[in-house]
């Protein structure tokens, strides 16, 4: 894997389509700062989740082509995609076969029947799921509250548990008053009245059969027979439609077509790195964790590269631990690239209290370990904090944690519970309180820093909370703080800013420096509000001299027998 600076986007962030990122990287100032491009899975074919709830692995036709994915790569530029392992929309062929057929399917084993799998595990309820046992309970990773079912209706009637781990919505539609009468057999007053309550009810997240009820025992709609009242709840029932993500059963023969023809069409679009997206979630075995379950999980990633090892691909499986888990250890040790999800943390940590130590000693750990790392400063989702525990003491991370957030960050808990940490949600521009030098220090610590550095559009242009973003996001919207979509003329405006300039120009300096290589001899020490930085390769030199208290530096090149310095802030 090269590692050159990677662009980090959606295909609608700089402009509106993948064509004006082309325009973008086409432009002077960009011109060599790039040697790939991670593009989010809005790139496909998709419903929730700003593209992470894919419905098929097509491309979005609102923001790209096939020709516009080879402009990039004529530009040398190498493409990194997604795969999510673990779930599909609800809205995918496969699901949408289940509810048309039921049993008949052919897909009825591709996403995980919550009763068959913890059959002779637990008891069942009235609601028509098994409850497992308290052992098996314990042992389980729940990332909303209460079972991760969604129930799912039948063409029979019945009423079927699958698990689905993040994210489920069950609607109705809207009906009217002729609709119910032809259905039900109802005089129109009736009808009406019914659907006054539903279309009341139904987006409030009530059921059809409680507000049905409700109706019959305050007798709102008159005298309505047993079986009317049945037909209108059947009516409803039949029509309701999901949105969400469900999770695959990889046991099913059928599911690993589907990832071998995920990874055939992502080959085909030029992915030469695979981000696998929640790839620790899909091994799921009773009595073992669902999240991070080995040996399955090894397992599972050993199965998806050998399917992508003859395309040529890099395999970068994504996942939040602690340090203390020491994760990024064990997948290192099975011969993957990490992400350094430690480094956003720590760099605000080194630049808000003007000390290096934990910066440098992470750095160490890296090279000592010789860990293959993709890092970043900001991404499409927040600044990891359930990552620090174990590489900063507790009081320091909150030190962290309410810095962030006096600077207007939104801060998620984990499952609602507090002190347990799981990122908070902030421009990188914002968190660091909208200072220009210690974003430039910032990045010029990013380019230092062992692995291959990940740009976030917005940290590029120094981009600051999107409150407005936020609220038309509504409940649980606070990523959208870090997501604002930049027009046209944004994006020319945002290149004639110094600090936009000098981001570009640190990035083209990684990019064509030939100290930085994977061979390459790293250096990091550190000594109060003091770190620098050595890269040497094949008898070229790049140092970074710093001053963390006061965010000055200077980069130095040497070339064999020339000395140069290039940079100098401050």
């Amino acid at each position: 894997m090269n590692i050159g600076p990677m662009l980090n986007l959606y295909p609608d962030s700089l402009g509106g389509t993948l064509d004006d990122v082309v325009d973008f990287l086409k432009t002077e100032e960009a011109e060599g700062a790039f040697s790939s491009c991670y593009i989010l899975p809005s790139l496909y074919h998709t419903d929730l989740d700003r593209g992470f709830s894919v419905i098929d692995y097509s491309l979005n036709k609102m923001y790209a082509s096939g020709e516009t994915l080879e402009a990039i790569k004529k530009l040398g530029i190498e493409l990194k995609l997604d795969f999510i392992l673990n779930h599909a929309s609800v809205l995918s062929k496969q699901f949408q076969d289940i509810i048309a057929k039921g049993e008949e399917s052919e897909y009825k084993d591709f996403f995980i029947n919550w009763n068959e799998f913890w059959k002779d595990c637990g008891e069942m309820t009235e609601q028509g799921y098994i409850l497992p046992e308290e052992k098996y309970l314990k042992k389980m990773f729940f990332r909303k509250p209460g079972l991760p079912i969604l129930m799912v209706r039948f063409p029979d009637g019945r009423e079927i548990p699958y698990w689905n781990t993040f994210y489920q919505e069950v609607n109705y539609p809207e009906v009217n008053a002729p609709e119910l009468m032809k259905a039900a057999d109802l005089q129109y007053m009736q009808a009406e009245i019914i659907v006054q309550e539903l279309s009341m009810g139904c987006p409030e997240g009530k059921k059809p059969a409680d507000i049905l009820q409700k109706i019959v025992l305050e007798r709102k709609a008159g005298r309505l027979t047993k079986e009317q009242v049945i037909t209108v709840w059947n009516y409803m029932e039949q029509h309701r439609y999901y949105l969400g993500q469900m999770d695959l059963n990889i046991q099913s023969p059928k599911v690993w077509e589907y990832y071998r023809e995920v990874l055939k069409t992502l080959a085909g679009y030029g992915a030469k790195i695979v981000r696998l997206d929640a790839f620790a979630y899909a091994p799921k075995t009773p009595g073992e964790r669902n999240f991070l379950n080995q040996p399955d999980t090894w397992e599972l990633l050993d199965k998806i590269k050998q399917i992508a090892e003859p395309y040529g691909m890099e395999l970068l499986p994504e996942i939040h631990e602690s340090y203390s888990e020491k994760i990024y250890e064990k997948i290192a040790e099975q011969g993957y690239v990490t992400y350094d999800f430690f480094l956003p943390g720590l760099i605000i940590d080194a630049l808000e209290s003007g000390n290096g130590e934990h910066l440098a000693g992470w750095a160490q750990e890296l090279i000592d370990k010789n860990i293959r790392t993709v890092n970043m400063l900001g991404c499409h989702d927040g600044i990891p904090l359930l990552d620090l525990k174990g590489i900063l003491a507790e009081d320091r991370v909150q030190k962290l944690i309410d810095t962030i957030v006096s600077r207007g960050g939104y801060v998620k808990d984990l499952h609602g519970q507090k002190n347990i940490y799981y990122q908070v949600n902030a421009t990188y521009f914002s968190a660091l309180g909208e200072d220009e030098r210690k974003m430039l220090l910032a990045r010029a610590l990013q380019i230092f820093m062992p692995g291959k550095p990940q740009i976030w559009y917005l940290d590029l242009f120094a981009g600051k909370n999107d409150y407005e973003a936020v609220k038309k996001a509504g409940p649980g919207g606070h990523k959208e703080i870090n997501r604002t979509n930049l027009t046209t003329a944004q994006v020319c405006s945002g290149l004639s800013k110094p600090i936009v300039k000098q981001q570009l120009e640190l990035l083209r300096f990684r990019n064509s420096c030939l100290a930085f290589s994977e061979e390459s001899r790293i250096k990091v020490s550190s000594e109060g509000s003091r770190i620098c930085f050595v890269w040497e390769h094949q008898g070229c030199t790049a140092q970074l001299k710093a001053d963390l208290q006061d965010c000055s530096y200077v980069i130095e090149f040497c070339d064999r027998d020339r000395k140069r310095t290039l940079i100098t802030e401050g």
